[in-house]
């Protein structure tokens, strides 16, 4: 077997070694201590840190044991790279409707992701996580698909109305979906001085994806382009994030007419 793998597997085989390694990388800490963190039995325990110390992952000092640098280095590695798995993991399932097309979009952009989905019996998570980003924002920004449901656009024209400042470009078809819930409501908001409505006729992925800014989360809102279903609302705090959607919609903005050039046409 590969050395490397061998490592590899010596460690992720057992719970109680990755719990050993994983209490070492706070604190130095005794055999009592790591029983209690960990739960393993005394043979247990010696096996695991005689093989630690085989691989000069720890060194001990009377009764305490500490990670060496090199120890440190394998419990820094590993955590990092457990935290990238988890993030894939919860990524994975919605990944077929994500803008991974679009140019410098990756998973390496998300941190501290929220995944919004609907559920059996409870379709309304992503429409909730919304209303939350929506209401906890005093500026917005955005472009593609979005959440046209009352749930979520009775309080987003409420803050509007209450000085929300946003402009966001939309999609005709999204647009026209937009009016045929209340014209009323939106094309007397959209003549306000803090909400600026502009149509792109081309953004890509239109009827996959919309992405908000908002001061400290950026979210994406995921539809199956087949059905027409919605798929998730997935949102970070990531500032490589905002940095993508910020130069893309900047972009898009660029690109888009106002509302009043292209008013004939709804």
């Amino acid at each position: 077997m590969d050395a490397t793998r061998e490592d590899i597997e010596f460690l992720i085989r057992s719970n109680h070694r990755v719990g050993v390694l994983e209490a070492l990388a706070d604190d130095p800490c005794t055999r009592n201590d790591l029983r209690s963190a960990t739960g393993a039995s005394s043979p247990t325990l010696g096996r695991i840190l005689a093989g630690f110390q085989d691989r000069h992952w720890i060194e001990r000092n009377g009764n305490v044991y500490r990670l060496t640098e090199l120890g440190t280095f394998v419990a820094t590695r590993f955590e990092a790279f457990r935290d990238e798995m988890s993030y894939q993991r919860r990524l994975r399932e919605i990944w077929p409707w994500l803008p991974h097309e679009t140019d410098g979009f990756s998973i390496e952009l998300f941190t501290d992701v929220v995944i919004s989905q609907p559920g059996p019996g409870y379709p309304y998570q992503p429409l909730e996580r919304l209303t939350e980003c929506l209401t906890a924002t005093e500026s917005m920004t955005g472009f593609g698909m979005a959440l046209l449901k009352s749930g979520n656009l009775e309080p987003f024209f409420d803050h509007v109305r209450n000085g929300l400042e946003c402009e966001y470009i939309y999609p005709p078809a999204v647009f026209e979906e937009l009016l045929s819930w209340d014209e009323e409501t939106v094309l007397e908001m959209a003549t306000r001085d803090n909400y600026t409505v502009l149509v792109h006729d081309g953004l890509p992925l239109d009827d996959r994806c919309g992405v908000c800014l908002f001061d400290d989360r950026v979210s994406i809102c995921c539809y199956d382009p087949e059905t027409g279903a919605l798929q998730s609302l997935v949102d970070t705090g990531s500032d490589e994030m905002r940095a993508w959607a910020t130069s893309h919609y900047e972009r898009f903005r660029d690109e888009a007419r106002p509302l009043e050039d292209a008013i004939d046409r709804f």
